[in-house]
């Protein structure tokens, strides 16, 4: 047996122990006092009204489908976080001057890039975790020196501070594009959640979330019920 096969046999176990332990201790310790009250038939809280061989009213079936729409659509939400929580978390990285900072903008920069690109920039990616102190430290010795002797540079010298700045670039082109990437989540986002609000506004305005609004009208105008809602003869 394999340890994951184990482990999904120990937590069906588990689960089934939970809950029939549960039960049992439920059924032994609470008390048992059944009355007619209790024995009413109820639906979602309301007295029932008539007989049940009728068509069941619409707001049912609509509070099914604004359920739908406006609470599992939160599940769009998650995704949404986690890439604007990286866009962020890369933004907010200051500008490389160490090998730390070296890899932890390289790790945040390969979490948000794609799979079908990741192939492309793979050998980058290694050669920017693989930064070494001495690399850097040549880096900063090629700009002093570039700051105070202008451009009375080797061609050598030219061509490494070249080769090092490329990779600081990239860096801090992943920072801005990483920034503006967190702008475009929230702009989209904010117009999901608006397309959202106008939507719930509009039921609300039309009266669907008020789920005893025709009854209480009826009442309150003082018409008699439908014959779907009056209630159902006694039976001798």
């Amino acid at each position: 047996m394999t340890p994951l096969a184990a482990y999904l046999l120990l937590f069906v176990a588990v689960g089934i122990g939970f809950i029939f332990v549960h039960l049992m201790a439920g059924k032994i310790i609470r008390p048992n006092k059944p009355d007619p009250a209790k024995r009413t038939i109820y639906e979602c809280g309301e007295p029932t009204i008539g007989s049940s061989w009728i068509q069941f009213d619409l707001r049912f079936y609509v509070v099914a489908l604004l359920f739908v729409i406006f609470d599992v659509e939160v599940a769009f939400f998650f995704p949404w976080a986690v890439v604007f929580g990286k866009a962020n978390s890369l933004a907010a990285v200051s500008e490389p001057k160490s090998v730390g900072d070296y890899k932890e903008t390289a790790e945040l920069a390969w979490d948000l890039m794609p799979e079908s690109s990741r192939s492309t920039y793979s050998d980058k990616h290694n050669e920017l975790i693989g930064t070494k102190p001495e690399t850097v430290d040549r880096l900063k010795e090629l700009k002093e020196k570039q700051r105070t002797a202008g451009n009375n540079l080797a061609q050598g010298e030219r061509t490494d501070l070249a080769n090092l700045e490329l990779n600081e670039n990239l860096l801090v082109q992943s920072r801005q594009q990483a920034h503006s990437l967190a702008w475009l989540a929230l702009g989209e986002i904010a117009v999901f959640f608006g397309v959202l609000l106008v939507g719930f506004a509009y039921l609300w305005h039309r009266g669907d979330l008020a789920w005893v609004r025709s009854l209480a009208a009826e009442r309150s105008t003082g018409e008699a019920l439908p014959s779907s809602r009056a209630p159902a003869p006694i039976p001798k």
